[in-house]
């Protein structure tokens, strides 16, 4: 199999380490939030085909298993609670790797991102510091770690006896991008890679600018990512762990990242519930 036009082969060795049933069924059923461009999107308006990076790097991983990773549409915040009644076996969402999700899922984590914000074209509200966000709307993703990070955000507006921000929450980053284009917030809040790529994208480029780097966002490090897997699945975490470090260490990982034009997200060890807090 090939990934990005980088071909892949199967480690007998890796696929062993697989549970008995996923191992038969050569399937591991993946829940996905879509769309979370460039993570995860459909290929065209009214195609069902779901592409980007993390369905690139699932798709490699898969391949040296020696089986498929299947991408299903799920709502982020009804992500967890699926895998956990069993109608999913991973997660692959663009989702940081937190203690708090650890006790849901556990994580192989596969990229690192900070997060960042997306504003009108020409940025005329002139979010440049994070404090200019406050006494202003923005809008962010439900459950997501963005959302608790404007909550704490509030913490700092109110120490500088500025007025606090007004959270707009919505279901789809594509439902709160719609709200900055039509003037109901002056920002998103969202993972800087996906902020870039909208701001270069959308209609041309014409419509958005990005605004990131920690001055703009906070003291926040950028967060490891994981994909989460179902802690009854023994073995599992193990297996895609071991295939992905196998990918990084032969180079393929980086190959499928510079494809995608994301070189600056790579890390160089696949961990285990590598969460910061």
């Amino acid at each position: 199999m090939s990934v990005q036009g980088i071909a892949i082969s199967a480690s007998p060795e890796l696929a062993a380490k697989l549970p008995a049933d996923i191992r038969k069924a050569a399937v591991i059923r993946v829940a996905s939030d879509v769309p979370y461009p460039p993570f995860e999107m459909y290929e065209s308006e009214g195609s069902k085909k779901i592409v980007g990076i993390d369905v690139d790097l699932g798709a490699a991983v898969g391949a040296r298993l020696g089986i498929r990773f299947d991408f299903q549409a799920q709502k982020f915040d009804g992500i967890l609670p699926a895998i956990q009644a069993g109608k999913f076996d991973a997660v692959m969402s663009a989702m940081t790797d937190k203690k708090e999700r650890e006790k849901a899922v556990d994580f192989v984590d596969y990229i690192n991102a900070g997060p960042g914000w997306l504003v009108k074209k020409g940025n005329p509200d002139g979010i440049k510091v994070v404090t200019d966000v406050c006494g202003k709307a923005v809008s962010v993703q439900t459950g997501t770690n963005h959302q608790k990070i404007l909550d704490q955000r509030q913490e700092l507006c109110k120490s500088q006896g500025k007025p606090p921000i007004t959270v707009m929450a919505f279901p789809k980053d594509s439902e709160a991008q719609l709200a900055l284009r039509s003037g109901k917030v002056v920002a998103d809040f969202l993972d800087e890679v996906t902020a870039v790529y909208v701001s270069e994208t959308a209609e041309g480029g014409t419509v958005f600018d990005a605004v990131t780097g920690r001055e703009a966002v906070g003291e926040t490090s950028a967060s490891p990512i994981g994909i989460g897997v179902s802690k009854s699945a023994s073995g599992l975490k193990e297996a895609i762990q071991g295939a992905l470090q196998s990918l990084m260490d032969d180079g393929t990982y980086g190959k499928i990242l510079a494809a995608r034009h994301l070189p600056g997200i790579a890390i160089p060890k696949a961990t285990i519930n590598g969460a910061l807090d």
